[in-house]
């Protein structure tokens, strides 16, 4: 039983003469809440903010540290050298594949730049779904002067299933092959979607 404090406030000395946890927030520490019904202080374990904030994960970042040859008027797979996020060890071969049980929607985002795009020529980032380009992700960036580096990213929200892949692809049209540079993939569940 939780006991109601009389008065109208509680001392301030009642939270600042206690310990700090110096760590993380264990699943077992207790919070004191309002329950917005009248008044009634209740004890929460930590364990239950999991029921109501849910982690933006599995989440992947991965990037190309060099450049990647991008062959002219040919979809190529972007390739990836760093992992700097992989909460979920799903991403491997330049896939990016749904965990089991963590189906659900999903924001997936690339970016890159290429030099060498000329006026009216273009590159291209698209998006592969289970081996397919994904229209809702094929979009392209057209040079308006000569030799400019384009910069690009690109990307929104899909539904996917366990075992979806995600793989980015580029494509140009200079004539010529073309460095991609800062290529990035950016993947993460978004939870109460």
């Amino acid at each position: 039983m939780v006991a109601k404090i009389p008065g109208a406030a509680f001392g301030t000395n009642i939270l600042t003469a206690q310990t700090d946890i110096g760590a993380a927030i264990a699943d077992a520490d207790l919070f004191l809440t309002d329950d917005g019904a009248g008044g009634t202080l209740r004890k929460m374990a930590a364990s239950r903010l999991h029921t109501y904030i849910a982690a933006n994960t599995p989440a992947v970042l991965v990037t190309n540290s060099g450049n990647q040859s991008i062959a002219t008027a040919t979809n190529t797979l972007a390739t990836f050298d760093t992992e700097t996020i992989d909460t979920d060890s799903a991403f491997a071969s330049n896939t990016f594949t749904v965990p089991s049980g963590e189906g659900g929607m999903y924001g997936i985002f690339g970016f890159g730049s290429m030099q060498g795009i000329d006026a009216g020529e273009f590159t291209q980032l698209r998006i592969y779904l289970n081996g397919s380009a994904n229209s809702f992700f094929e979009n392209r960036m057209t040079s308006h002067a000569t030799d400019t580096e384009v910069k690009y990213s690109g990307g929104g929200f899909l539904n996917l299933s366990a075992t979806n892949t995600i793989k980015l692809y580029w494509y140009q049209n200079s004539g010529d092959s073309q460095n991609l540079t800062n290529a990035a993939l950016y993947i993460y569940k978004v939870h109460g979607a």
